[in-house]
């Protein structure tokens, strides 16, 4: 029996367990895939939005302006890496100035501090690879990039050092009222709480939809005032990426937008902060919500677009390429607040961009909205931690503290990836953090290693036996993204044809 269930371990779920245990209540989180970040948190653009491009009086407008604020603070506590570089939606055409004058006013509106719009002169000094097209733009200086991984595993490492349980490969198959409490049947298992939570992606609309079925079949429920019993429909809105190595990450220094439309953002050209160069996304509705394939129209257009913007972006620098989803509704405002009906049921859905700015001020709303139903009191003072050790970031690391490093454990200059410079001791570190990793995109998320120019091909054998080492694994346990991901299938030796000792032939 807990007091409160979380379903979905991406960037959203890690922040509500966060802040929700600050209370005095036991917290779960339930997620179907092998890990935290493993759906829309893990292929996003990775900017932290200053908060000019939602509506006014949306809880996107409000909980995007709290999120910027509360990221660059979280950091301090969380050590994950985000930075201030700041954001600029570049006007091509003098057509289209009303268009950044609206984005100005808008972000006003919201609360965004030191807006302003520059014009060509000013914008060719900040970024020298800009469209020679370009005459004018928003300047947004609180805008970032931030790591969507880091900041997603910190969330949930926190929320593990304060008393939160994950459980993963488990899928939610049912939600049932039972003896006054909430039962969630999760990988066979029957869970019970006095309060679930929905922040299951681009699937939030189908638990939601079970959400009020239930609401609606109980007559006994109490009523509340909050978001309206009615069935919620989510598309999958796909947009595809090309990620450019780290020698092209300097071809500009600051996020650079389109002017927004109707689909979204727009592509975009900006640095990571792994020092790669990101572009894109493209956005198209998918009926498919497992659709994550790049498409060669797709890939085509992220080009095409991109250069209205930013001029010879290096495309011959390209690593790879990736697609993520982004969980729309048609009124494109995230759906935050109890099921009315249906107390104890709470939603956290159509959480799309700027969801990942939002993600701090998300954790806090609702994580505030639970404690008072379920009128939970806060901690005592000091037994919450809010901080998190960092892992060690050795391409930031000077050689003077890498070789303390190295005095204090040797396997810190044991170096598993060259491409992004991580050790051996580094992987170990995090394999025996809370949430384990127990698998290479597990590593990765949390270390970097195999995002690099040769995405794996050389350090992914290494990684593979130190988790053999370390957990205990065999070799066939061992997979890149969870089950049905296995690397080892079998051994080279015992395919080779047995002597024929009986006279009837070897084993093919």
């Amino acid at each position: 029996m807990y007091d409160v269930i979380i379903i979905g371990a991406g960037v959203s779920g890690c922040a509500i367990a966060r802040e929700l245990t600050r209370y005095d209540c036991t917290v779960c989180v339930v997620e179907r895939d092998e890990d935290v970040c493993c759906g829309t948190s893990k292929a996003n653009s990775a900017i932290v939005h200053a908060g000019f491009d939602a509506q006014p009086g949306t809880l996107m407008g409000k909980l995007n302006a709290e999120g910027n604020r509360l990221m660059y603070e979280w950091a301090k506590d969380l050590n994950f890496a985000v930075l201030p570089i700041g954001s600029l939606v570049v006007c091509v055409s003098d057509d289209d100035r009303p268009g950044l004058q609206a984005l100005l006013e808008r972000g006003e509106a919201n609360g965004v501090p030191d807006l302003r719009i520059i014009e060509r002169d000013e914008l060719v000094e900040l970024e020298p690879n800009i469209s020679d097209n370009a005459v004018a733009a928003l300047w947004a200086p609180t805008g970032g990039i931030v790591d969507p991984f880091g900041l997603t595993v910190a969330l949930a490492e926190n929320a593990a050092a304060n008393g939160a349980e994950f459980r993963f490969n488990e899928q939610v198959s049912a939600v049932e009222r039972v003896d006054g409490a909430w039962q969630v049947t999760a990988g066979g298992d029957k869970l019970l709480a006095r309060a679930v939570i929905n922040a299951a992606g681009v699937y939030a609309d189908e638990l939601h939809n079970r959400f009020v079925e239930l609401s609606s079949g109980d007559d006994t429920l109490q009523q509340t005032m909050t978001v309206a019993a009615k069935p919620l429909s989510i598309v999958a809105r796909k947009g595809e990426y090309y990620l450019l190595d780290t020698t092209a990450g300097q071809h500009v220094s600051h996020t650079v937008f389109m002017l927004p439309t109707a689909m979204g953002k727009g592509v975009l050209v900006s640095p990571t902060v792994h020092g790669n160069l990101i572009v894109g996304p493209t956005a198209s509705d998918v009926d498919d919500k497992e659709s994550t394939n790049t498409t060669p129209a797709g890939l085509a257009e992220v080009v095409s677009k991109s250069s209205l913007t930013v001029k010879n972006v290096p495309f011959r620098e390209v690593i790879t390429t990736f697609a993520g989803l982004r969980a729309h509704q048609e009124a494109h405002d995230f759906v935050i607040g109890e099921i009315e009906g249906a107390p104890g049921l709470f939603d956290c859905a159509a959480i799309e961009s700027p969801g990942l700015t939002s993600a701090p001020a998300i954790g806090v709303m609702v994580s505030g909205l639970v404690a008072d139903a379920l009128k939970l009191s806060p901690k005592p003072e000091g037994v919450f931690d809010p901080t998190r050790p960092g892992v060690v970031n050795l391409v930031t690391t000077s050689f003077d503290e890498w070789d303390e490093l190295c005095q204090q454990d040797p396997a810190f200059g044991h170096i598993i990836c060259r491409c992004c410079r991580v050790s051996e001791a580094q992987i170990v570190d995090v394999i025996h953090r809370v949430p384990q990793p127990r698998s290479l995109d597990a590593i990765k998320r949390r270390t970097g290693a195999t995002m690099g120019r040769c995405q794996g091909g050389f350090c992914s054998p290494k990684i593979m036996e130190i988790l053999e080492r370390e957990l205990g694994m065999s070799p066939e346990e061992v997979t890149k993204r969870g089950p049905g991901s296995e690397l080892v299938v079998g051994y080279n030796k015992d395919r080779i044809a047995a002597p024929d000792t009986d006279g009837e032939g070897g084993e093919a």
